[in-house]
């Protein structure tokens, strides 16, 4: 069969590119970020440290794009559906990514599959705060007033299959308590509703949840990690009263597989490079996250490691999403 004219065109365009890839001419023009999560949040303020810090080095602009939803899902799922040709890359998260491939049972993207991974970015705990009308100061109070009072508290999350819905679900089912998720698109909202007391807690990503605590509208109780966070030491972690609690947040930069090697290489060789920077290091500890310089191969190590730990613990809580 003979190759269509499209395809030919098509051939030949690749050709001429090539020596452009080998050469890493990477940017050479915006960049369109897709940002999985709405603005205002953790992960938001987070990407745009990033992008901010990959501008400066390259010269180009990093345009952020939202595509909230479903976790992270819907962003997640334009990110595989886009064109690789480095011209749009995205924010690769632990709920998308880690967490949804066990708590849903449909997916319209393959982890393993439909991305190249270029590198990870930072890793954080998530901080338990409630809202300043409840009662309890310490994680003990906290789950003596919800055992007393089933089914009337409720713990917010930014999104079904997040970091932080699977902190909350996981406190309920180790602590033996009845409480009513309220999922929310991004953890910006949550906040608006946990300040204005229509939710009673959150177990937010650190950076907006210790923010809100040190400026006294929540009280933070916990955080997630297996330590202490270097930020806040003052507060305990969960496992100071649930042994065995530890859930850490992580995002990475991906693109829709497809990706030509040469460009995987430049786009992960820049990502570490702005890492290294003290300005990018310094804003991501002042918002709680440790840099995470992995590399591609690493990352989607990493990330399969990452799927196969968080399946037992989703399957403990019985949390399920259509």
């Amino acid at each position: 069969m003979r190759p269509t004219r499209r395809a030919v065109l098509g051939m030949g365009l690749a050709a001429l590119a090539a020596p452009a890839l080998a050469q890493g001419q990477w940017p050479n023009g915006p960049i369109r970020f897709i940002g999985v999560f709405p603005p205002g949040g953790g992960t938001d303020i987070l990407s745009r440290i990033w992008c901010q810090a990959m501008a400066t080095l390259t010269g180009e602009q990093f345009v952020v794009e939202n595509r909230s939803g479903s976790g992270g899902n819907v962003g997640t799922e334009a990110i595989a559906r886009a064109t690789p040709d480095g011209r749009t890359i995205g924010l690769a998260s632990v709920s998308a990514l880690a967490i949804s491939p066990t708590l849903y049972r449909r997916l319209p993207f393959d982890p393993t599959r439909d991305f190249a991974y270029l590198g990870g970015l930072w890793q954080l705990p998530n901080l338990l705060v409630v809202n300043n009308d409840v009662p309890a100061r310490t994680v003990p109070e906290l789950i003596a007033l919800v055992k007393a009072n089933p089914g009337r508290f409720s713990y917010a999350s930014s999104g079904s299959g997040t970091t932080v819905h699977l902190s909350g679900a996981k406190f309920a089912a180790q602590a033996g308590l009845d409480m009513i998720h309220v999922p929310y698109r991004g953890g910006a909202p949550a906040h608006v509703d946990l300040l204005g007391g229509r939710v009673h807690m959150i177990f937010d990503n650190i950076p907006q949840a210790l923010a809100s605590a040190r400026d006294g509208k929540v009280r933070a109780l916990a955080v997630t990690g297996a330590q202490r966070s270097p930020q806040a030491p003052e507060i305990p972690t969960m496992a100071e009263f649930l042994p065995g609690f530890a859930i850490t947040s992580w995002a990475g930069v991906m693109a829709p597989a497809g990706l030509p090697a040469p460009l995987v290489q430049r786009i992960a060789a820049l990502t570490r490079q702005a890492l290294a920077t003290q300005d990018l290091a310094t804003k991501f500890q002042d918002n709680g996250a440790t840099v995470w310089p992995a590399t591609p191969e690493e990352f989607a190590e990493f990330r399969a490691a990452e799927e196969r730990a968080f399946a037992p613990i989703i399957q403990a809580t019985g949390a399920q999403v259509d």
